[in-house]
């Protein structure tokens, strides 16, 4: 289990810098926050294979969780500080260090010791062990447990799995403990945060509920996304972001001097020395001006829509192309967007339930939110990576002829939200209805993504989307466009597989076969006729893993707002095809 930031090596974390990206941050979490980091690393040129040193230990810190073992030979179960399991380390293979179960009864050498795969957790990000002696006896005991983890079947489910007290003799499946009655009898929480290795200050009063240790809903990482634009970036600041290569080990002006000698500092003839290494010690530094920004994505859509493609940097770049002729009256301009930095900041995470669309600031996301230092943070953990796109923006007047027309799907989905949000015990103004809009260009850029994944030469996962849809209001003008992009941490980026799609006769013979393949699924007309609403509500319309789905990395809504009845027509009796004719 990693650790809290505090336990962190500094002095190996590199800075990034996105200014605007960090003023979003510093309104989620505070202006505490002075810069961004990547995880600690090492030098490749600072390896020392296969004789081991240092290096061996620069990583993320993490901590033994949970605290209790189980022998796979004797079924032991105990904590780890009971005295009978050791720490094996290997220092030359440090991913072999593990514990094993010293004089265990019925091994000739002593055994690995696995971590107990039962947890305790709760919605408000608390982690425990489970209690397996106070679980197994009723409640609290006097009794000396010798604890047994036992698995009396071949499935492995929690009715199979049997805690045995070798002392008293009392027996307790865990199947007991995953029921509604079982669940009300757990102890209280104890606001545990084993990586921050410390309790919360007030008592939780949230009931916990057991968890399996690799569980997918045990951590769902809450981040916010960036994309690196040139608009009003300083320009010394960019020339030495653009020679980094060369100045990264600069620290005197002489040093400088000579590279200007040796004609290596073309475009800095406007600024000293003394300048440039201001420049380049900031860099170092992490030290950046926050830019204050309403939204990420407005100063994105303005860039894409009405800036000049020759404005661009070595982190972007872009080049206007012809709409695909079939689709004229339906897509107003396409980019190919040939080089892009992607900047991902991590500001917390949830348990139990993913963070959907709660806000990012509030009571409520501070509630759910949890944190990653044990005082606010003055770093956040972050990522980049560089690769290429296609952007399309959609016609906005036949957007508007079309939405009337779907007004009746919109409501379904809208009343599906709202019971959604009820169940959940959130506040329909905490995390409003996306709109119909935003359900069509989400589904559009669905249905493109697999249908380029089949060309491009990338993997599914591999691609990601950065949808722009909202109504015109008083933060800005309409947006109806897409960002379909792939990008990689390599400083050079992607290979130019996703960009070529995008020329005008490609990228409209993808748009049908994407198009022709939304009217049918192989579960129809199960998909097609699927109601948001009913029974268990969904936010989905038409949408199912045959035919929509994307993987979670890929898609920015976890597959929510999706419907392929408002793309074209299905075997649904009604449709709301934005891209049939009227």
């Amino acid at each position: 289990l990693f650790r809290s930031l505090e336990d962190w090596d500094m002095a190996r974390c590199k800075p990034i810098v996105e200014g605007r990206l960090l003023g979003v941050v510093r309104r989620y979490l505070g202006d505490q926050v002075q810069r961004m980091v990547s995880p600690p690393y090492v030098d490749e040129g600072r390896r020392s294979f296969p004789v081991p040193d240092e290096s061996a230990t620069i990583g993320v810190p993490v901590a033994t969780f949970p605290r209790y073992l189980r022998c796979p030979t004797c079924t032991f179960l105990a904590p780890v500080d009971c005295g009978l399991f050791e720490l094996r380390v290997d220092a030359r293979r440090p991913e072999r260090t593990r514990y094993v179960h010293v004089n265990c009864s019925k091994a000739p050498k002593p055994p690995t010791a696995l971590p107990a795969r039962f947890l305790i957790a709760c919605e408000r990000g608390h982690l425990d062990d489970f209690p397996y002696k106070e679980y197994v006896h009723g409640g609290p005991t006097p009794c000396k447990s010798v604890l047994e983890l036992r698995e009396i079947g071949a499935s492995g489910e929690a009715t199979d799995v049997l805690v045995c007290c070798k002392t008293c003799l009392k027996k307790r499946t865990m199947a007991e403990a995953f029921s509604e009655a079982g669940r009300e009898k757990l102890p209280a929480c104890r606001g545990r945060r084993p990586h921050l290795r410390d309790f919360v200050e007030k008592p939780c009063d949230q009931l916990v509920k057991p968890i399996l240790l690799n569980a997918s809903n045990l951590w769902f990482s809450v981040t916010v996304t960036a994309l690196s634009l040139p608009v009003g970036e300083n320009e010394l600041d960019a020339l030495v972001d653009d020679k980094w290569g060369i100045l990264a080990d600069v620290d005197d002006t002489a040093t400088l001097k000579y590279l200007r000698k040796q004609g290596k500092l073309g475009g800095f003839d406007k600024h000293s020395e003394d300048d440039i290494l201001a420049a380049i010690k900031k860099r170092t530094s992490g030290e950046e001006t926050p830019v204050e920004t309403a939204d990420l994505k407005s100063p994105e859509w303005a860039l894409f829509t009405e800036g000049d493609e020759k404005v661009g940097n070595k982190d972007f770049k872009v080049k206007a192309v012809k709409p695909p002729d079939e689709f004229k009256s339906h897509i107003d301009r396409v980019l190919l967007v040939e080089r892009l930095r992607e900047v991902t900041a991590l500001t917390g995470f949830t348990r139990i339930a993913s963070p959907g669309d709660l806000p990012m600031s509030g009571e409520k996301a501070v509630q759910r939110r949890v944190p990653l230092t044990r005082k606010p943070p003055v770093i956040v953990p972050a990522s980049e990576v560089r690769g290429e796109g296609i952007f399309l923006t959609l016609n906005e007047k036949r957007i508007s002829e079309w939405l009337p027309r779907g007004r009746d799907r919109e409501i379904a989905l809208e009343q599906a939200h709202k019971l959604w949000c009820k169940n959940r015990r959130l506040e329909t103004a905490d995390s409003p209805f996306a709109g119909l809009r935003y359900v069509m260009v989400h589904t559009f850029s669905h249905a493109l993504m697999r249908q380029l994944a089949l060309e491009c030469g990338y993997s599914a996962a591999s691609l990601k989307e950065r949808i722009y849809a909202r109504e015109a209001d008083d933060d800005g003008p309409a947006m109806a466009g897409l960002l379909i992009y792939t990008a990689a941490p390599d400083s050079e980026g992607t290979l130019g597989g996703l960009v070529s799609l995008g020329q005008p006769e490609r990228l409209g013979r993808h748009i049908r076969n994407a198009l022709e393949a939304m009217r049918l699924c192989a579960s129809d007309p199960l998909c097609a006729e699927h109601q948001p609403y009913a029974e268990e509500p969904t936010l989905h319309g038409a949408a199912c893993h045959a035919c929509m789905f994307s993987p979670e990395t890929s898609c920015e809504r976890q597959n929510r707002f999706l419907d392929r009845n408002v793309l074209v027509k299905t075997v649904s009796p009604t449709s709301w095809g934005f891209f049939e004719e009227s």
